[in-house]
């Protein structure tokens, strides 16, 4: 009843279908994926956000080299911002608003600096490309709280003089006179003094798992489904040929072309003698009547 399945039309039917679920399938592991880093973030977040300060003896490291495990974390930091030498990131939206973010190298005892991003400044009404305003930094000796966030990657658009296109601390490094750690910046949560006026600070980040689950989910019903509609629509055709009387006429054609049914001769017919009226005209014929 389902010999048809063997048929080239079916199997093609039977590899795309294949096909397609790998698809979805693949797509349901990517979103799974996708769930696993947002968890890791979360819990990062959990972990971290809210943790004790740690001193910078400690924690240096994860300036030098960024270490995943540590975003978020708090790190007391000492010296003195270099405001000279600060710099104006550009497009860093926030909460749908445009505008920047302000990073000042903070020089530290032991010759070295981190940048601190010090906060978030609106686009200015002024002059176009730049701030109206930005508020200075601390003079002097000061005790900043700062939280560990990975160096970005190089942008291929360019910056105006004074600002930078991402916060790519090799690019920033080099255009200081003293060593400038390069894995990570700080984020700041706290300065000592404080000044009276300050870029707006970043906002807690979200703790969401998004709906990747959700979606993976999706996915992979839809591998199933795929494969269900399959299955069905090969139910339909074996029921119609069954009803139609039909088993399979590709295999009865080819069984009927490697075995062909002898043709039968048909016996030669047995003469018939003359009837009765024949002889009697043959005989009349023969006297000349």
């Amino acid at each position: 009843m389902y010999r048809f399945l063997l048929s080239a039309r079916w199997l093609g039917w039977f590899v795309m279908v294949c096909v397609l679920a790998a698809a979805c399938v693949g797509l349901g592991l990517w979103q799974m994926d996708r769930r696993t880093e947002s968890l890791a973030d979360s819990a990062r977040i959990e972990s971290n956000y809210d943790a004790a300060p740690v001193a910078y003896a400690e924690a240096g490291k994860y300036f030098d080299r960024f270490d995943e495990s540590a975003e978020w974390l708090p790190v007391t930091l000492e010296g003195t911002y270099d405001s000279s030498e600060q710099r104006i990131v550009r497009n860093r939206p926030l909460k749908g608003r445009p505008g920047y973010e302000v990073l000042v190298p903070l020089k530290l005892d032991d010759g070295t600096a981190v940048a601190v991003n010090r906060g978030w400044l609106p686009i200015g009404d002024d002059e176009a490309g730049h701030p109206d305003s930005i508020p200075a930094a601390p003079e002097g000796r000061v005790s900043v709280v700062a939280r560990v966030k990975a160096a970005e990657p190089e942008l291929t658009r360019r910056a105006p003089e004074g600002q930078l296109a991402s916060i790519d601390l090799s690019a920033f490094a080099d255009e200081l006179e003293y060593p400038l750690h390069e894995g990570s910046y700080g984020l700041m949560a706290s300065e000592d003094p404080r000044t009276a006026v300050v870029p707006e600070a970043a906002p807690r980040p979200e703790v969401d798992e998004g709906l990747h689950l959700s979606y993976g989910l999706q996915w992979y019903g839809f591998a199933l489904m795929m494969f269900l509609g399959l299955g069905y629509a090969a139910r339909q055709e074996a029921l119609n040929r069954y009803y139609d009387g039909i088993e399979d006429d590709e295999d009865d054609d080819e069984i009927i072309a490697a075995n062909p049914t002898p043709s039968r001769r048909r016996p030669p017919r047995k003469k018939r003698g003359p009837t009765g009226e024949e002889e009697e005209d043959a005989i009349l014929d023969a006297q000349g009547f």
